[in-house]
């Protein structure tokens, strides 16, 4: 990473005017009580893989707020609250950011998503816009895909929460395949968690696993995901009888 990058943030850290009491929850978890006390620097496209309650998404949100996006998914422009259940801790983070870069962004988490299709709908582009694809019309997974495509274009910063909930395996492949192309501009940065080793191979991403050691950089292969696909999917029923 260089003085020149011209992707959005460069590096995550804790705000040393604002701290977050480590007894604290989320400060509780390994992998936030990392970031509080190390920062994170960030390159163009970081994968966050871990297991359910491990603190992938309390990150991934968290940078997304503090970076003026809305909780609940969405562009800056998409002011949109229904019921908050964000953990506090987008409020003791410093978002540093590289100058000139984009400050464009937009924030996708699946638990969210149809609330934000009626936003869109309520809140249309400008006649001049290219149309808006029907989203509620439209199966999940198509209409995810659908949103990604229409709002994931041009430079900035693009926020992912497992997003794989949503999608089949080749619509994974989709989404892969789209975010692969946006890296090819330098102005574009990729943040996502998932489960999904198809998205964890986001060409050129730091993978970092999430667990109680903390936040861990592990080359692809050597993941916990990948081992545990590779191991089910040799043997099934061998697995399953260890089970």
């Amino acid at each position: 990473m260089t003085a020149f990058a011209r992707f959005p943030i460069r590096r995550v850290e804790a705000r040393t005017r604002s701290p977050l009491d480590p007894a604290a929850w989320p400060a509780t978890i390994p992998a936030v009580a990392q970031l509080l006390a190390d920062g994170l620097d960030l390159g163009r496209a970081t994968v966050l893989l871990g297991e359910n309650g491990s603190g992938k998404s309390t990150l991934v949100e968290a940078i997304a707020i503090a970076s003026g996006l809305s909780p609940e998914g969405g562009s800056p422009n998409t002011m949109r609250v229904t019921r908050p259940s964000e953990s506090p801790l987008h409020e003791h983070l410093s978002i540093v950011r590289n100058g000139g870069a984009p400050r464009f962004g937009y924030f996708l988490r699946a638990e969210t998503m149809h609330g934000l299709y009626t936003y869109l709908e309520q809140n249309p582009r400008p006649p001049s816009a290219p149309p808006e694809p029907r989203f509620h019309e439209l199966s999940h997974g198509e209409s995810f895909l659908a949103l990604i495509r229409s709002r994931f274009r041009n430079a900035g910063l693009w926020l992912l929460d497992e997003p794989e909930s949503a999608l089949s395996v080749t619509g994974c492949m989709a989404l892969l395949s789209h975010l692969t192309d946006l890296l090819e501009d330098d102005r574009n940065q990729v943040i996502l968690s998932t489960h999904s080793p198809l998205l964890a191979a986001l060409p050129g991403a730091t993978v970092l696993e999430v667990g109680e050691w903390g936040l861990r950089a592990t080359p692809w292969d050597d993941t916990d995901l990948v081992r545990l696909w590779r191991d089910f999917l040799e043997a099934p029923r061998r697995f399953l009888r260890a089970l």
